[in-house]
């Protein structure tokens, strides 16, 4: 039984791509900032909005992980990872 996640956009999500995978074999779906440019200062933390929310079936979790890409180009992780999202949450996504 396949089971889908609906995504909803927000407002200020206009113009952005939708999560999608970058190639046949990811292993999970690639996510744009909904924020504007901004800078990180050396071991500042901050959440980026994006724009989306997530109706995921109960039974079921989301987990979002950085990418080791992200972290060897340009230093970036997560501090939380896997960050995991409830299947009862329906707020804006934070990573």
């Amino acid at each position: 039984m396949t089971r889908s996640v609906q995504v909803l956009r927000l407002p200020h999500h206009d113009g952005l791509p939708l999560p999608a995978r970058q190639s046949a074999g990811a292993a999970g779906y690639d996510l744009a900032s909904a924020d504007a440019d901004f800078t990180l200062q050396p071991l500042e933390r901050r959440l980026v909005r994006t724009g989306l929310a997530l109706a995921i079936p109960r039974g079921y979790e989301a987990q979002v992980r950085p990418r080791s890409g992200l972290a060897l180009k340009h230093g970036l992780t997560l501090p939380n990872t896997p960050a995991t999202i409830d299947s009862d949450y329906r707020g804006e996504l934070l990573v």
